[in-house]
């Protein structure tokens, strides 16, 4: 997941390097004689690598427009935090100043994606980003258990 507008200029670059070389390794093997099957396993290891990135590229822009998935059951609660503070152009040092704690405990909480923290310290870094969370209960399916 890309963090920083840092990263996410990194990445940017780094889409445009992989796909120049996949485009030149792709000639590249052409030339030698090989047939597209052997193209296809050559390059498909590069191929999955830049797809996976352009993905959390998309994904970054997504969260700048403000455009946030979905959580159920509190799963993918870290990756939500981290995306608000995304999408509201915070920096992780300006939440590290707004909570009061240094900035390297921001960058460990996002990188473990705010895994293990109380609902105490979710309330302050919602606070902290200005947002308010709202949810809602709808019924499941139940497993239960067959009696014996």
């Amino acid at each position: 997941m890309i963090r920083t507008e840092s990263e996410y200029a990194q990445a940017k670059l780094r889409l445009t390097s992989e796909k120049v070389r996949l485009a030149k390794q792709r000639t590249q093997l052409r030339i030698s004689g090989l047939t597209a099957s052997e193209i296809k396993r050559v390059t498909d290891p590069i191929k999955s690598f830049y797809l996976q990135l352009q993905k959390e590229v998309q994904s970054y822009e997504r969260l700048k427009h403000q455009k946030f998935q979905a959580i159920d059951n509190l799963r993918g609660f870290g990756h939500l935090l981290i995306s608000i503070r995304i999408a509201q152009s915070i920096s992780q040092r300006e939440l590290a100043k707004r909570l009061d704690v240094h900035e390297s405990q921001i960058s460990r909480d996002e990188r473990n994606e705010y895994f293990g923290i109380s609902l105490e310290r979710a309330a302050k870094v919602l606070d902290a980003l200005g947002v308010t969370l709202r949810s809602s209960v709808e019924r499941g399916t139940l497993k239960r258990r067959a009696s014996a």
